[in-house]
């Protein structure tokens, strides 16, 4: 009895943390965008230019993600480089292993799963300038205003859900008459310590502009 009470305990306690862990992501800033038209899961949005950090890892996209994220944390909390710490922010994006323009070295990162790039996106009281010089294996970019459509979903996907989700988004799309102008992103919003339920990802596509 006083194990199952125990046990109960435990999982209230991790309940509760992943609603704290919820809140505190969903209040940190997100990039500024529009929404242009809404229809269900699924958005068009008007995104205004941001700034982001990026770095590439080779491998599976789920060992790529972890090894992004620790790297990008590392900068932006400033564990290896002098100065004050970034904001975090939401999302963190990830590219599919596509023909990215490598503008950091790729970190070969175990099981061969393609170069996988994960960004976080840097809070817009940053320019190029004002950001503090980051490591050599990762790169600062500016990215202009773009129009992009996402779909929005919960849980904690795997690569087959994402694909799945980007079959959705596509379809949509044609519905909408609207033509991608580059590959999917994947945009992961909350903590891992967030119940799966709870999570907010998306596959995002960037469209032309009208």
């Amino acid at each position: 009895m006083r194990k199952r009470l125990l046990i109960a305990a435990g999982i209230g306690l991790a309940a509760i943390g992943g609603v704290a862990g919820l809140a505190q992501y969903r209040s940190i800033e997100k990039p500024a965008h529009t929404v242009v038209t809404a229809d269900g899961d699924f958005e068009l949005r008007q995104y205004a230019p941001m700034v982001v950090a990026e770095v590439t890892h080779s491998g599976s996209r789920e060992r790529a993600l972890n090894a992004g994220f620790r790297r990008l944390a590392a900068y932006i909390f400033a564990e290896d480089r002098p100065g004050e710490a970034i904001a975090m922010t939401s999302p963190v994006i990830q590219d599919p292993p596509e023909k990215i323009a490598m503008t950091a070295p790729v970190i070969q990162d175990g099981d061969d799963g393609g170069a996988w790039r994960t960004r976080f996106v840097m809070p817009s009281k940053y320019t190029l300038d004002t950001l503090p010089q980051p490591p050599e294996d990762i790169a600062l970019e500016e990215i202009p205003g773009r129009r992009m459509v996402a779909v929005k979903f919960a849980g904690a996907p795997g690569t087959a859900d994402l694909q799945a989700q980007e079959v959705r988004l596509r379809e949509w799309m044609a519905t909408q008459d609207l033509s991608a102008s580059g590959p999917a992103e994947y945009a992961f919003y909350d903590a891992p310590m967030v119940p799966a339920p709870l999570r907010r990802n998306e596959v995002m596509i960037p469209v032309d502009a009208e």
